[in-house]
């Protein structure tokens, strides 16, 4: 059992590292007829956006079952995790966008999270932007999500047994338990 944050700025091989690690987890463990569930947070609001959902899903071969949950990610990963399968949840950055649209409670939700994240038995794989290392943004509502998902990424890694930067596609793992 293992839990994983992945983090890293956009386009840095977040997602494949994840879709890797989900792999290597199974291989290394022999554990067969495992499933693979695929956590996707992503809404289609635009062409641009179906189009990246589209690329992300071909990344993943039939083999992946995919749960689209824009919000309720807790309950999925509740029902989902656990024996003989491994899940992927990509990405918190889009979750904690759609929250916010959604006028939830984000820091309510982000300690549901942590609990869930601490509480379900299984490989359980996170990604997430890493957004405070860019520009400050130039709008209060940019700051306050910029603020806010700084704050959800350090809740999910405490609760994390390994945490991994993603840097020009390359990994480097920065918390290890």
């Amino acid at each position: 059992m293992s839990r994983i944050l992945i983090v890293g700025g956009a386009r840095a091989g977040k997602s494949n590292y994840a879709l890797r690690c989900a792999e290597d987890a199974m291989s290394e463990e022999g554990i067969s007829g495992v499933e693979r569930v695929f956590v996707a947070t992503a809404q289609r609001s635009d062409a641009e956006m179906s189009a990246r959902i589209d690329r992300h899903r071909s990344e993943r071969d039939v083999s992946w079952r995919t749960v689209e949950e824009p919000l309720d990610i807790c309950d999925v990963i509740v029902e989902e995790c656990g024996g003989k399968s491994v899940v992927v949840v990509d990405c918190l950055t889009l979750w904690l966008n759609n929250l916010m649209l959604h006028d939830r409670d984000v820091n309510a939700e982000v300690e549901r999270l942590a609990s869930c994240i601490s509480e379900v038995d299984g490989d359980l794989i996170i990604v997430s932007n890493e957004l405070g290392l860019g520009l400050v943004p130039d709008t209060a509502l940019g700051r306050v999500y910029r603020d806010a998902h700084g704050v959800m990424n350090r809740v999910v890694a405490e609760k994390c047994d390994r945490v991994v930067l993603m840097v020009a596609g390359l990994p480097m793992v920065i918390k290890v338990e």
